[in-house]
């Protein structure tokens, strides 16, 4: 039953947030419930309020004309023994209860002495006990000379009934007398009951008016920014010819004009953006496919001139050597727009099959030793002693891992640069960390952007095209895996390849942690000596997201 409830809560709240419409109705009868019942409260009570008023005058009047009849017939007597005082009492309580034509049904006539010391009895017609809704309070207040009332609440026999009790003094020439009135209320209170239930039979009515209202206008304004909302939802879809109906010329109807007009506009936009952009794929596609032939006639005349270098004068010799670096580096850069434009057109194919990543790793710092032995730098591995297998593309890892070893040792200012290799059930990691400059903040993810560099006066000391991360990054997506960076001002900077070990699987965590053990705080991501454990990423879907 619990479960039952929560069940419904969840669910009402989350139509709360997600309808407008039921949040403007359930806001209307809300607000209208608390107004019309307050309304009816006041009018329930003006009218029972009239009614009483109305009695009490009624009682009044009965009981002034009551006295003064009471006091001509006791005018005669002058001592309470006298005979015939009480049966004088009896007929003239009798003629008060009874013998007024526009007597009001069921009430109660008593006369009292209660100064006489029980030598005059009371009267009352009919003869019914009325002491209990008589209080002392009252009794006190007749008997001092006033005239008072109250409501109170007994059974005269007639059943239990609210009665309207109203006594005045009768000055008598053998001391005061005291005359009671007891008027049932019935009559007002079914008067009064049937106002409250009509006032709040309107209240409901009207109520649920006004939220019927509600609900009609609330459903004119909220329908065409649903159909507004789904049209937009299908937009961005890739659905551009989508549009509104418009229908009219009141607001809404402007409405879905201008997002009618909106959407053509964008929608020409795109289609323009698109061309442009298909245009520019095939323009670098084409210009690197055509540069390939006199590129590779340019290359064989320098290959000629570089191999005969000796025999120059040293100017020119120097000149070949520079030609030489610069083919090198131009044939580079073609191949990587060639690779590029394939990514940019989706023709990337992933060539994946069960791979040792160790003999990879080992071969990518193999071919770099040089490069890092003459400036300076010494190249640091940990990998497993057994094999690492992932199912993976090795071309594309290669060329992932010598991207990221060369721009540690490009950026490492001669310090060791460490290449570590882990992995656990379901994914597998390098991290290749360097002690350099280090990234500012915010460059941890500018560094995949193509032609990015964080120094354009720092000397390159291994050519590069400036498109080698930005290769990277999307060689990591084909495999579906994560290349993630990080860096600091002054510790130098860390990047980490994660892998999938099956190919299709999605990863939710990472064997290394991105952030090094000896980075300082509050960059730190665990403690000195503390081992590396398995480590989610903040967003699954981008590659170039920064884990904490």
């Amino acid at each position: 039953m619990l479960g039952r409830c929560l069940t419904l809560l969840a669910a009402g709240h989350q139509t709360w947030r997600r309808s407008l419409q039921v949040r403007i109705v359930t806001i209307t009868l809300v607000a209208s419930s608390l107004l019309v019942g307050g309304f009816s409260y006041l009018v329930a009570t003006k009218i029972t309020n009239i009614l009483q008023e109305n009695a009490r005058t009624d009682v009044r009047q009965r009981l002034e004309s009551g006295r003064d009849y009471t006091a001509k017939q006791m005018a005669v007597y002058s001592r309470p023994l006298e005979a015939g005082l009480q049966d004088t009492m009896v007929g003239t309580v009798d003629y008060l209860a009874g013998g007024d034509p526009q007597q009001i049904s069921g009430v109660v006539v008593q006369l009292r002495a209660d100064r006489s010391g029980g030598v005059i009895e009371s009267r009352a017609s009919p003869n019914v006990n009325v002491d209990l809704l008589l209080t002392p309070q009252l009794r006190e207040s007749v008997s001092g000379g006033n005239v008072a009332s109250q409501i109170r609440s007994g059974d005269l026999g007639n059943g239990r009934a609210k009665y309207l009790v109203y006594g005045s003094p009768v000055p008598t020439r053998m001391g005061q007398l005291e005359l009671y009135y007891f008027v049932p209320l019935s009559r007002q209170d079914v008067t009064a009951s049937e106002a409250r239930s009509a006032v709040l039979a309107m209240g409901v009515a009207l109520v649920l008016l006004l939220g019927l209202l509600a609900a009609l206008v609330t459903r004119l304004v909220v329908r065409p920014v649903r159909v507004a909302a789904r049209t937009a939802q299908r937009l961005s879809a890739g659905l551009l010819d989508q549009r509104m109906a418009v229908s009219g010329e009141d607001d809404l109807a402007l409405l879905g004009a201008s997002f009618n007009q909106m959407a053509t506009n964008l929608q020409r936009q795109i289609l323009r953006l698109e061309e442009m952009s298909r245009l520019q794929r095939r323009f670098t596609s084409d210009v690197s496919h055509e540069l390939r032939t006199p590129l590779t006639t340019v290359r064989m005349a320098a290959d000629l001139i570089f191999a005969e270098r000796d025999e120059f004068d040293p100017a020119v010799a120097r000149s070949a050597e520079l030609l030489q670096a610069e083919l090198d580096r131009f044939e580079e850069l073609l191949t990587d727009l060639l690779e590029i434009s394939r990514f940019d057109a989706g023709f990337a194919m992933l060539d994946a099959e069960p791979t040792d990543l160790v003999p990879v790793v080992n071969r990518v710092v193999q071919r770099l030793t040089a490069l890092a032995e003459r400036i300076g730098t010494s190249l640091e591995v940990e990998i497993p002693d057994g094999p690492v297998i992932a199912e993976v593309d090795p071309r594309r890892v290669e060329r992932i891992l010598r991207n990221l070893v060369g721009n540690a040792v490009e950026h490492g200012e001669g310090r060791p640069v460490q290449v570590r290799l882990a992995c656990a059930d379901k994914a597998v990691a390098v991290t290749v960390r360097d002690h350099g400059v280090g990234l500012k903040p915010g460059e941890e993810k500018l560094v995949f952007n193509r032609f990015w560099r964080a120094d354009p006066s720092r000397a390159r000391q291994t050519g590069g095209s400036g498109l080698g991360l930005s290769i990277s990054v999307e060689d990591a997506r084909l495999h579906g895996g994560w290349l993630e960076a990080w860096g600091a001002p002054g510790q130098g900077a860390q990047f980490r390849l994660t892998l999938p070990a099956r190919a299709g699987d999605r990863l939710t965590a990472s064997p290394l942690r991105l952030v090094p053990a000896d980075a300082a705080p509050p960059f730190a991501g665990q403690r000195a000596g503390e081992p590396a454990a398995l480590t989610e990423s903040p967003t699954a879907t981008d590659p170039k997201a920064v884990a904490p």
